[in-house]
């Protein structure tokens, strides 16, 4: 038997209070923007507890001190122990107040609660196999999701994504039609009709309550008589024709990811382009033993697995499957060219076309 190393278990307990100090600070986090803390505090501070309190619309200022002394001791907020006030530096505020912040993360938080909010289906999943249908292990858990997505895809669909696809930018300009397959609650069939007024999109879900969200988003952003949405599986899709099919973070969700691909290649136009939006992630596990892939294979073991699972021939890519197996997968479709168009430090962007 191996014998205990008192100094790397010192070093492994001190990870855990690190983590265990995360998660416990995701209920208070989630109180803090539901309460609109954060906000007030950039608003208003430097200010005491009392003063945030009243600023907030008058709560009760113990449970604000004690949550703000939370947040100073998460990291999150600042605190001048001499002056008891608390304040947020800019760099805090892009992640807790910035809604348009490439790293604003609300939905970060509110994901993580809604996996938690899961746990037992997804357990009873481990026992009896299959999975769990998308949009039933919790509350709303498609919200948390669209709110998850949605700071990457401000920050980089019209400004790098489509940029790197060869002559795409050219076909929207000039009046593209287009496909958002998975489109979930719309912000990214939005973004894109917002920025090609030309152009002409439709997105499919197979939820219908990300549907109905996304068409109430449409016509709160005055864009509802270019952009149509429609609940229906990637493999149901009837219009064709189309020049681009965009998919975010959705195909490895899929139950049948090469069915998906095959059917892709039917509804696009002969010189059309797939854009295919996946989470950042090495070929090899080993490669993905980092941050980022730790947040992905957790999130993947809650979500995107089961999700898969639930559908048929359920193939179960997950969240980290990496490009040559996503390439794979594509190709299998009839995509003779399958190329990285993109990286970033979430999110790989891979360009499908028909001809090799």
């Amino acid at each position: 038997m191996e014998q205990l190393d008192e100094a790397k278990l010192h070093s492994f307990v001190e990870k855990m209070l690190g983590d265990l100090g995360g998660a416990y600070s995701v209920p208070t986090v989630r109180v803090g923007f539901r309460l609109g803390l954060f906000n007030t505090l950039h608003r208003v501070g430097p200010v005491s507890a009392a003063g945030l309190a009243a600023a907030a619309g008058g709560l009760t200022e113990r449970y604000v001190k004690e949550w703000a002394l939370a947040q100073a001791a998460n990291g999150y907020i600042d605190y001048d122990s001499g002056a008891q006030l608390f304040s947020l530096s800019p760099e805090q505020e892009m992640v807790f107040v910035n809604q348009d912040s490439p790293v604003y993360l609300e939905g970060a938080f509110d994901l993580a609660a809604a996996m938690i909010e899961g746990e037992a289906k997804v357990e009873d999943a481990f026992r009896k196999g299959g999975g769990v249908r998308w949009g039933d292990s919790a509350g709303c858990l498609f919200c948390a999701v669209g709110a998850f997505f949605r700071p990457g895809y401000v920050n980089n669909i019209v400004q790098s994504w489509l940029p790197a696809l060869q002559g795409v930018e050219n076909k929207l300009a000039r009046g593209a039609k287009v496909a958002d397959v998975g489109c979930g609650v719309g912000f990214s069939t939005i973004l894109m009709a917002e920025a090609y007024p030309n152009a002409s999109f439709v997105g499919y879900d197979f939820h219908e309550p990300s549907i109905e969200e996304a068409n109430n988003h449409a016509r709160s952003h005055g864009v509802a008589d270019r952009v149509k949405f429609i609940a229906a599986a990637a493999k149901e899709i009837k219009e064709t024709e189309f020049d681009l099919v965009t998919s975010y973070d959705c195909l490895h969700d899929m139950g049948d990811p090469r069915g998906c691909a095959d059917h892709m290649r039917r509804i696009l136009k002969a010189d059309g382009t797939w854009m295919i939006v996946e989470p950042i992630a090495g070929d090899r596990p080993e490669d993905n033993m980092n941050p980022v892939g730790r947040l992905y294979y957790n999130a993947s073991t809650m979500i995107c697995v089961p999700t898969s699972l639930d559908q048929e021939v359920g193939e179960g890519l997950g969240a980290q499957a990496g490009e040559a197996k996503l390439s794979e997968v594509i190709r299998s479709g009839g995509f003779g060219q399958v190329r990285r168009a993109f990286t970033g430090p979430f999110n790989m962007v891979l360009e499908a076309r028909i001809a090799a």
